[in-house]
């Protein structure tokens, strides 16, 4: 059986190297594991209780709760923007944390990692990206960390699937998402 992480980006933009990374984690899945890229979550409304409504929830919101009770595990991917969470991830950890007691996260296993142009790599965004997703119910991964500095300079030419040390750093957080994916299942 195959551990199934969700991977989430929030960025929106084409050439992001969040998504690089994010393509570069669908590649670098090991044995046993499967990275699945979330597309979509810019069409997802901002969350919203009164039209969160059983049975007539916006579809984009639905795909994207499928897809989380689908996934084993979950891998966010966050730039910074203004020193915090971009909006489009937050609102995604916000569809997900609904309806109240019954969050998609339910106590499976995230991490969180990204790249920004700054000299230490997004590690606000993805500290508040960690804390948000720990309340909305996900067992974040603590000691599980990637921050990239410098993302227009480092990815400037090369793809992050193609830096020896990305692809090593990434592979290791793919593994232990893998690992305790694995680990909360048999439990």
């Amino acid at each position: 059986m195959s551990v199934r992480i969700l991977a989430l980006v929030g960025s929106l933009r084409a050439g992001s190297h969040n998504r690089q990374l994010a393509e570069a984690a669908v590649k670098l899945a090991p044995e046993g594991a499967e990275v699945v890229l979330f597309e979509g979550l810019a069409d997802i409304p901002f969350y919203n209780e009164d039209i969160d409504v059983e049975g007539s929830a916006p579809a984009a919101a639905t795909r994207l709760r499928e897809a989380a009770l689908a996934a084993d595990g979950f891998l966010l991917f966050s730039p910074e923007y203004n020193g915090t969470i971009p909006a489009v991830l937050k609102n995604a950890i916000d569809w997900l944390s609904r309806p109240y007691g019954a969050s998609a996260f339910g106590g499976k296993p995230v991490a969180v990692v990204g790249t920004a142009f700054g000299q230490y790599g997004g590690v606000w965004a993805q500290d508040e990206t960690r804390k948000s997703v720990g309340i909305a119910g996900g067992k974040v991964l603590e000691d599980v960390k990637l921050a990239i500095p410098g993302s227009v300079t480092r990815f400037a030419e090369t793809h992050p699937v193609d830096d020896a040390e990305v692809a090593a750093q990434l592979t290791e957080v793919i593994a232990r998402v893998h690992g305790h994916a694995d680990r909360t299942a048999a439990a």
